[in-house]
């Protein structure tokens, strides 16, 4: 049975997109911190995908920022082949660019909800398309080099959201784009297993991220504990940990799964504490 150390991604290339900012730049500067070398997609966040690049070149790792727009089709390839090219190859993709959309149901225009749906659906449906492409070759070149060498395979971790599970106004799009790429990696990894790469959706609940200061009027770091029941909120280098994990060799066995990292949200009856105590 392969051994494999959890914790090291020693060699491994990864493109994480959405990166400049918030949770997509915590996992960068995770995965480089634990040995990975590391490209950043951002979309108009370049000056925070810039600073990450410093960081983690500082760390002794190999980095790029490359910018696009993944609700186009042709930038969602173009970002993938100058991440693969800048690397030497792709071992894995984190596929985190996307929108938070807060609307009342009967408010969503066609225009917001096509955006919504190009960019959190397609553009990772269409980066995951070009990325096999590279994950392939890079199977086949390790191989070449070491023939006796087991090679655990590419990794593609979707970042979804609760809202996928969960219900909460003013959330029927971004819901949908989520509950999209739940479905979509469950048969993607299916689909994968002739090619030895592995699919698996990464969904955080509440991670406190730079939008929540600008966009929460009021927010301070107290109120977004008291929203889960863990006690506190989540940190997007926290949400890094699992995202090593799934694209580290020691994930190899793990595929077309869905995980939380939510502090208990998905797991709680949404019922008064009060009540919860006297029907139990």
């Amino acid at each position: 049975m392969p051994m494999y150390n959890p914790c090291c991604l020693n060699g491994k290339l990864v493109l994480v997109t959405g990166a400049g900012t918030g949770i997509g730049r915590g996992i960068a500067l995770t995965l480089a911190q634990m040995g990975a070398d590391v490209a950043l997609h951002y979309s108009r966040s370049a000056e925070g995908a810039l600073e990450a690049v410093g960081q983690i070149a500082a760390l002794g790792r190999r980095a790029i920022a490359i910018q696009g727009d993944l609700g186009v089709i042709a930038d969602c390839r173009r970002v993938v082949d100058e991440a693969a090219a800048f690397l030497g190859g792709l071992d894995g993709l984190v596929n985190n660019a996307g929108i938070t959309t807060t609307i009342n149901f009967l408010d969503v225009t066609e225009e917001q909800f096509d955006h919504s749906y190009d960019l959190n659906i397609r553009g990772q449906f269409f980066c995951a398309q070009q990325a096999v492409r590279h994950m392939v070759e890079r199977g086949r070149e390790l191989q070449r080099r070491d023939p006796d060498t087991y090679w655990a395979g590419g990794s593609i971790v979707n970042i979804s959201s609760v809202h996928a599970t969960l219900g909460c106004p003013g959330h029927s799009v971004y819901a949908g784009t989520k509950g999209a790429i739940n479905a979509f990696t469950r048969a993607l990894a299916v689909e994968l297993l002739p090619m030895h790469i592995r699919a698996n959706v990464l969904a955080p609940g509440t991670i406190e991220v730079p939008s929540y200061w600008r966009k929460l009027p009021g927010y301070t770091r107290e109120a977004g504990n008291r929203l889960v029941p863990w006690g506190r909120v989540g940190l997007p280098e926290e949400v890094g940990y699992l995202a090593v994990y799934l694209v580290s060799d020691a994930s190899e066995f793990m595929t077309g799964s869905v995980l939380y990292f939510d502090g208990g949200l998905t797991a709680k009856m949404a019922l008064p504490e009060q009540q919860a105590q006297s029907d139990g």
